[in-house]
């Protein structure tokens, strides 16, 4: 067919705010917007100022009122625990509604904040609709997090209650979080009222007499009790949820993310970007940890009537390399959204796809990819094996959902491996140098957004405006700075290059560089340290960190760097994928002692390289290759 994209952006373009009051036509409001946007309220605007909502009702009792309560609204596969449920719309309500009066009947209401720190289960899901339902704001912390980590969180949230699971489960082991959530209770200053916890069968957590209770009988209780939260009236321009992001170090950055236009966004993207119907299954193989699980496992799927997965498993190794391909049969998957990575990690194990033969994919239309850059190798051979368009994207936390991309609703553009494609309406994509001046096509420069940010974005981060603004809109005036470099083709299309700070891409997680440094140099015999991030072949990338010891120190080196090692795994938690540390004598530094990190990296990479002009001794740049060489990286 063709596409109806150019004439879509062209609408948009000629009427921003026409565009999205159409748009908001697909939500039940309680009180519909009069004003569209209001270029005076916040750091750059509101997006429906006036209206009134509840994203609960929206995703949920909506469509059991419009008939659709027989329908599944959430599918749960779990491989590592053997547990396989349905759930359909009626029963998702029932949950819902009776979890939010559980929190209600703890002392959570309209604003305050709830910690979800939960493994990829039903109640995370049911947790944060209930959440929603009430006007409370919640807060997901991926379960990978260290104590450390989550006592940052909970201490800018400042959540009155923390809804916890008592483990997590991965391939041959069992996490318990209930030990890491005590710790981190004990290392924040704000302090829960409540923990609601739910034991699992694998392992039993303790209980803290007075501050914890448990899931299931609290929600017996309820029950019993006939008690069942209605949904409360917010306005579109309350906070939904935060979600941190970018970095272990200092203050976490809290993403917030308004209620009335996150809906109106997401419902728009799952026609005209996934092209998915009300009633068809969409997957997204992902955690609601992340940004992608907020928009795409929870709310963008139950909003629009689909069925969503939950999927506690890996894409290899529970059990093998087929693990994908039976779920998109078992389930008549339409859509499967996941990173990159995972389809490394199966073409790793299973280059010729032979676990493919065992399985009918009759329903799969679309692969869609985000969270990295999608090398044109895999996205290739992911089209080979399974016939259908694969899908790069592009987007962040901080937006929400796709700035760049191949709108299957509107009619698939002509695919090029390497770019996600081409801006969504709402975002006017621009390529400028650093006076915030437009490069020519081909150029590489910063990919920068000319405010206002559509429905669904950031209006700001958590009690932060004046960081919002430092962080993201002061840097290039009248834009939203992406810190992603690129450029774009002659037919608009875009390629995103890499980051233009210290934030690297493991396996589609944002991690901060910064924070890992902090961690290595917090060792004893560590006198400064550097890390980068490495090409990966799975993970896209991969932290290696360099340490200088201190003069003096006479222990040998390997086991210091096994003891880093270990030590940001503790202090960051398993999701640093941090595996990689080399003691060496020097850092190559610029007189004025910037450590030079890009040459670093490009070295490890095997990239051409050169001493820069600005380098204090060009000697250590062969120093630090002989180290990598020695470790055989």
């Amino acid at each position: 067919m063709t596409s109806r994209y150019r004439e879509a952006y062209a609408d948009w373009r000629r009427n921003p705010e026409g565009f999205w009051a159409q748009a908001a036509r697909e939500i039940d409001w309680i009180t519909p917007p009069d004003q569209i946007f209001d270029a005076k309220a916040g750091v750059y605007g509101h997006w429906f100022p006036d209206a009134e909502c509840n994203v609960c009702w929206n995703a949920v009792d909506r469509h059991v009122a419009g008939g659709r309560g027989a329908q599944d609204a959430v599918i749960y596969d779990s491989p590592v625990a053997g547990a396989k449920r349905r759930i359909t719309y009626a029963q998702l309500l029932d949950e819902v509604s009776t979890l939010a009066s559980v929190l209600q009947n703890l002392g959570v209401g309209k604003g305050d904040r709830v910690i979800v720190y939960m493994p990829m289960i039903p109640e995370a899901l049911f947790a944060m609709l209930a959440c929603a339902r009430i006007g409370a704001i919640h807060s997901v912390v991926f379960g990978g997090f260290a104590a450390k980590e989550l006592a940052t969180r909970i201490d800018d949230a400042a959540p009155k209650a923390v809804l916890t699971a008592s483990c997590g489960i991965e391939p041959g082991r069992l996490v318990p979080y209930k030990p890491l959530l005590d710790e981190a209770i004990r290392l924040a200053a704000a302090k829960p009222h409540a923990v609601l916890l739910l034991q699992r069968p694998q392992v039993a957590a303790a209980m803290s007499e007075g501050r914890d209770h448990d899931w299931a009988q609290a929600m017996q209780a309820a029950r019993a009790a006939g008690a069942r939260a209605d949904c409360v009236t917010l306005k579109a321009t309350d906070p939904l949820y935060v979600l941190y992001t970018s970095g272990t170090t200092g203050v976490p950055k809290g993403v917030v993310r308004d209620t009335g236009g996150y809906m109106v966004a997401l419902k728009w993207t799952m026609k005209n970007l996934y092209g998915v119907e009300p009633g068809e299954v969409f997957w997204t193989a992902s955690d609601v940890g992340w940004v992608v699980g907020h928009s795409y496992i929870v709310y963008g799927p139950l909003l629009h009537g689909a069925t969503t997965v939950i999927y506690e498993g890996k894409p290899v190794g529970t059990p093998d390399a087929g693990a994908f391909w039976r779920m998109i049969e078992e389930y008549d998957v339409t859509a499967l959204f996941t990173a990159p990575t995972a389809l490394r990690a199966i073409k790793k194990e299973d280059p010729e796809a032979e676990h493919l033969k065992r399985y009918k994919l009759k329903n799969l239309r679309t692969l869609f990819l985000a969270g990295e850059r999608a090398d044109p190798a895999t996205v290739d051979w992911a089209e080979t094996i399974l016939g259908v368009p694969v899908v790069d994207h592009w987007w962040q936390t901080e937006t929400g959902w796709g700035i760049v991309g191949n709108p299957v609703g509107l009619g698939l553009l002509p695919v090029k491996h390497g770019s996600p494609t081409v801006p969504m309406p709402g975002y006017d994509v621009r390529i400028v140098d650093e006076a915030a001046q437009p490069v020519p096509d081909g150029k590489m420069g910063s990919i920068v957004i000319k405010l206002p940010l559509p429905p669904g974005c950031l209006p700001t981060l958590w009690q932060n405006d004046a960081r919002m603004y430092e962080s993201y809109l002061a840097e290039f005036p009248g834009y939203y700075k992406t810190a992603d470099a690129g450029f774009k083709d002659a037919d608009g299309y875009l390629y995103i290059m890499g980051r233009t700070d210290d934030i690297i891409n493991v396996a589609g997680h944002r991690l901060s560089t910064g924070g890992m440094e902090e961690v290595l140099a917090s060792h004893p015999d560590v006198a400064e340290c550097a890390v980068i991030g490495m090409k990966d072949a799975l993970k896209g990338e991969q932290p290696c960190g360099f340490a200088v010891l201190k003069s003096g120190v006479t222990r040998d080196p390997a086991v210091i760097e096994k003891e880093l090692v270990a030590l940001v795994r503790d202090k960051i938690g398993p999701v640093a994928a941090f595996k990689i540390a080399v003691t060496v004598a020097r850092l190559p530094k610029t007189r004025s002692g910037k450590i030079l990190r890009g040459t670093m990296k490009r070295i490890a990479d095997g990239d051409e390289w050169t001493a820069p002009a600005t380098i204090d001794d060009p000697a250590i740049l062969d120093e630090i290759k002989a180290s990598l060489q020695a470790k055989r990286l």
